[in-house]
């Protein structure tokens, strides 16, 4: 199992350096059991973003806009229910521990905490099926939160995560639940916590084999525009 570790700026280059490192270098993996069998290439991966605050949250080139990220952030992380979903990661935080009105309050009392961590994976996910269809759990496990030099950090694991089409909306999906959550803070106890690194850890960070083109085309160098080439030679000299 190859581990690599990414250091990124912000969200949409750790985006493009994920797929790269997975493209260049990720292992063959066969998928026999799960939402989609087929073949990958995967990694075990660690993506530290310094900055992942800075704007715009996902590129252009993602398969998402801001328009789903905020959905995300707000209906699938930070409240409750979808009604067509099973469950949601925010149904999981909320039910039937409140995790998130917890660890507000548990930093309105100690900003030096470190045992605030919101688990989304349950005991019963180990089992293929719950009441009798076939269940399929939650691919982000855990949100872990630490206060730094005024600065909250999330550390979040991802079992099994789609780096094309998942990771761009999911990790600028935390940045905005880390927004809310932090402004939460400084709200109630009159504080100015500011957002500050993004880690993530994933055993199984992956490139299905039908989005192999649309990775390779998508970090192909870009080819020099004739136009641009053209007006920039008729302005030398």
């Amino acid at each position: 199992m190859k581990h690599i570790k990414i250091e990124a700026f912000d969200c949409p280059n750790a985006w493009f350096k994920t797929l790269n490192a997975i493209w260049n270098q990720g292992e063959s993996f066969k998928i026999g059991y799960g939402s989609e069998c087929t073949n990958t290439k995967k990694l075990n991966i660690t993506i530290e973003i310094s900055h992942p605050e800075n704007r715009p949250l996902v590129d252009e080139k993602a398969p998402c806009d801001m328009k789903y990220v905020q959905w995300y952030a707000l209906k699938y992380l930070w409240s409750g229910e979808i009604e067509e979903e099973t469950y949601t990661y925010g149904s999981r935080l909320r039910t039937p521990v409140d995790q998130v009105e917890m660890a507000i309050r548990r930093y309105l009392e100690e900003q030096c905490d470190r045992q605030v961590t919101m688990v989304i994976r349950l005991p019963e996910d180990i089992h293929k099926t719950l009441n009798n269809r076939q269940h399929e759990p939650p691919c982000l496990s855990l949100i872990d939160t630490e206060i730094l030099d005024g600065q909250m950090n999330l550390t979040c694991y991802f079992r099994s995560w789609d780096a094309y089409a998942g990771l761009p909306a999911n990790i600028a999906g935390i940045q905005l639940f880390n927004e809310a959550f932090v402004e939460e803070i400084n709200r109630r106890g009159n504080l100015n916590i500011k957002t500050g690194k993004l880690v993530f850890h994933s055993k199984n960070c992956h490139i299905y084999e039908r989005q192999f083109k649309l990775v390779e085309d998508l970090l192909k160098p870009q080819q020099p525009d004739n136009r641009r080439k053209m007006l920039v030679k008729s302005n030398v000299g």
